[in-house]
């Protein structure tokens, strides 16, 4: 599957962040952009629909926040874990999981800016 991900930051410091606005930069089904840089991390939001690749980041753990939508995270050796809005959860570096969201979710991401979004 493609993506649609962009790492180059929307909005510059001092600027409203509109997460509906961001929502409509593409109609990719799976989509993500960088809202802002802060100290050295990447505060970022995905409007995702079906499923990404396994992967993992060798360097860097990535934080999710279900903000809408059902999101499922599956990590290789444990138990599937699944989000609802609201509850979010802190995959370390070095673990190779993916991301499901069959029926659609909108995600709140933060990790550091050195990352690469389809694994190391």
């Amino acid at each position: 599957m493609e993506y649609d991900i962009t790492t180059k930051p929307v909005f510059e410091g001092l600027n409203k962040i509109s997460i509906e606005a961001v929502k409509k930069l593409s109609n990719h089904p799976w989509f993500n952009r960088t809202l802002c840089a802060v100290n050295g991390s990447l505060v970022r939001i995905g409007v995702f629909n079906g499923e990404f690749h396994w992967h993992v980041h060798e360097l860097e753990d990535e934080f999710f926040l279900v903000l809408e939508g059902r999101l499922e995270i599956e990590m290789e050796g444990r138990a599937p874990v699944p989000l609802k809005p609201m509850e979010g959860l802190m995959v370390p570096k070095g673990i190779r999981h993916k991301t499901k969201a069959p029926t659609g979710a909108t995600v709140l991401m933060v990790e550091q800016n050195t990352i690469v979004p389809t694994g190391s």
